[in-house]
């Protein structure tokens, strides 16, 4: 253990010297009680430490003690239905050793070593193996399969394979005489590599019909929510780790509010998995770091959930990472380089602010992970960003916005007419279209880029004539302007809302989505040809079939295709009636 000796104290940051051996990055002990640092910055014989706990007590002549190793991640099985805080400590477990006030300097294992697990072999004594390859798996939760796989820098010749109930710390296999147990240990701001990064095929689905259908993510793609305070960003986030088709969640709740996170702790547990009505806990892992905890511990708590995000996306899984949000992340960065007194970027960030924001967002992706059985995995990120006062230009938004290929820009004034989600149609966007419409098309319907094209420009139509409304009034516009501002308010109130509460409507599967936009359509084509042939408008508003448009939104799963289909056709005929009256 190195030893050297505090010199300043100024909030999270503490000087040292003397400190042997420092290197940068290294977790540091600071202080009698052993507070938790890392070295962000070395000039000469001072290193600079960011202390994740509470300084309060700490003093000039201090000791402080090197262990030696970067801040790292405890991988192995354990991790889901897990809270931990932003560096990887159970809160369960701070709660049993300190009460309901985090003691400082405690320290907890974030794997539990006196559990047992069952561990079933895949690789045999002789097999030769090398980084990634799976040596066996436990079943860690009832939906997911944990996959014990050889830790990076490890290849040879399995010399012993053992089958049996182990802790994590004692040894599965031996490979080329080194024991290897089902514990790893990973630094948090290395991002794990792929075998082969590929091009995004799939979509994330969420079951919200505005993001699968409008603005859709890929899987192994990264996507951006600012808003102003108040409409709706957590919400939303809430909403696509709840219903997001990804075999692993990560919820990093980073610096919010602490009843914010609150609900989320105690909403998850008692939710539903809607594939297997298991409890969501079973394929989720929550990282709690709220405003009032410390803000150096904020800055690493999303390393802390892409390093557990990447662990399970190598095993081969579809992994989805909710960070909720970066604003305050930058935020924690913004104070640490002003104690470094680095010199301030735009609005008093670093300058490095961008380099940060990017080397996270692009540890997402989709790829043939690391082994020799060619699985391939993806890990998606959902970053939700709250600019001051909603304004869309300050850098935290307009960095992410470089990298992030979705953006869903929400709209505090949709929210405050209490449209869900609040997303803005005519500020968002997917870069990913082009990528899934071959996805789309083979798997749920030969018209869907039609379907979409045609709503997107429906809705641009209709905020062009919405200012000729203001003007003069709605009865200034021709047949067919009337036609389309009643269509697509059936598109904005029947399709894009949706209600969260709800039990039918809170998810839509993607054929359902279609069904319901193509009726949508099919009224405005219908009902243009009918104003063509002379059918006055207000005939048209007054179909039956309006009223069943208005609802169809609510049938449920398993019926909606036939009775959408039916819909469609009644809406055709009623339509033939009116014109073979003319």
């Amino acid at each position: 253990m190195s030893t050297g000796k505090i010199i300043k104290v100024a909030g999270p940051l503490v000087v040292a010297e003397g400190v042997p051996n420092a290197r940068m990055a290294d977790v540091i002990n600071v202080g009698a009680k052993g507070l938790i640092g890392e070295i962000i910055e070395l000039k000469g014989d001072f290193a600079s430490i960011q202390v994740y706990e509470e300084t309060a007590g700490i003093g000039v002549g201090d000791p402080v003690v090197s262990t030696g190793r970067s801040l790292s991640v405890e991988l192995g099985p354990g991790l889901l239905a897990s809270i931990y805080d932003g560096i990887q400590r159970p809160l369960n477990e701070l709660l049993k050793a300190s009460g309901n006030f985090i003691e400082r300097g405690i320290s907890v294992n974030a794997l539990d070593r006196k559990k047992k697990w069952d561990f079933v072999p895949k690789a045999k004594v002789g097999d030769k193996v090398a980084t990634g390859d799976i040596l066996g798996t436990v079943q860690e939760t009832s939906l997911v399969e944990h996959r014990i796989m050889v830790p990076t820098g490890i290849k040879g010749t399995v010399e012993e394979i053992k089958k049996g109930s182990f802790t994590v710390t004692q040894p599965i296999a031996k490979i080329s005489g080194k024991e290897i147990p089902m514990l790893q240990r990973w630094p948090v701001r290395k991002p794990r590599p792929f075998a082969t990064k590929l091009p995004v095929t799939e979509p994330l689905v969420t079951g919200q019909r505005i993001i699968d259908t409008l603005f859709t993510i890929a899987k192994g793609g990264a996507a951006c929510i600012p808003g102003p305070f108040g409409s709706g960003k957590t919400v939303v986030q809430h909403q696509l780790a709840k219903w997001a088709d990804a075999d692993v969640i990560i919820f990093i709740g980073c610096g919010e509010r602490g009843n914010e996170m609150t609900d989320v702790l105690i909403e998850f547990p008692e939710l539903k998995d809607p594939k297997t009505n298991k409890s969501l806990m079973e394929r989720t892992v929550l990282i709690a770091n709220t405003s009032n905890m410390p803000i150096a511990a904020r800055e690493a708590s999303i390393y802390t959930g892409s390093a557990i995000a990447e662990y399970y996306r190598d095993m081969g899984y579809n992994v989805s990472l909710s960070a909720d949000s970066t604003s305050r992340w930058a935020e924690a960065l913004r104070e640490m380089s002003g104690r470094l007194e680095e010199m301030p970027g735009e609005e008093g960030y670093p300058a490095y602010l961008g380099t940060r924001l990017a080397g996270f967002y692009e540890r997402a992706g989709y790829g043939v992970c690391l082994g020799s059985d060619q699985r391939k995995g993806s890990f998606t990120i959902i970053g939700s960003v709250s600019p001051p006062g909603g304004d869309l230009s300050e850098p935290v938004v307009q960095n992410t916005l470089r990298i992030a290929k979705v953006f869903w820009g929400l709209d505090y004034a949709l929210a405050h007419k209490r449209h869900f989600p609040a997303i803005n149609w005519l500020l968002s966007y997917s870069l990913y279209l082009n990528n899934l419409e071959d996805y789309f098309k083979n798997s749920v319907a030969d018209d869907w880029s039609k379907l979409r094209n045609e709503a997107m420009r429906l809705l641009s139509e209709e905020a062009e004539l919405e200012e000729i409304v203001r003007l003069v009034g709605l009865d200034a516009l021709s047949g067919r302007e009337q036609l389309i501002m009643f269509v697509t308010k059936s598109i904005r109130e029947d399709f894009l809302y949706q209600s969260a509460f709800d039990p039918v409507d809170q998810y839509s599967t993607l054929k359902k989505q279609a069904s319901l936009l193509r009726v949508i359509i099919t009224l405005y084509k219908e009902s243009l040809k009918a104003l063509e042939a002379g059918v006055e408008l207000e005939k048209l508003k007054e179909l039956k079939v309006i009223s069943q448009i208005s609802r169809a939104r609510l049938i449920p799963e398993e019926k909606a295709q036939e009775e959408l289909a039916a819909i469609e056709e009644a809406l055709k005929e009623e339509i033939n009636i009116l014109k073979g009256a003319v």
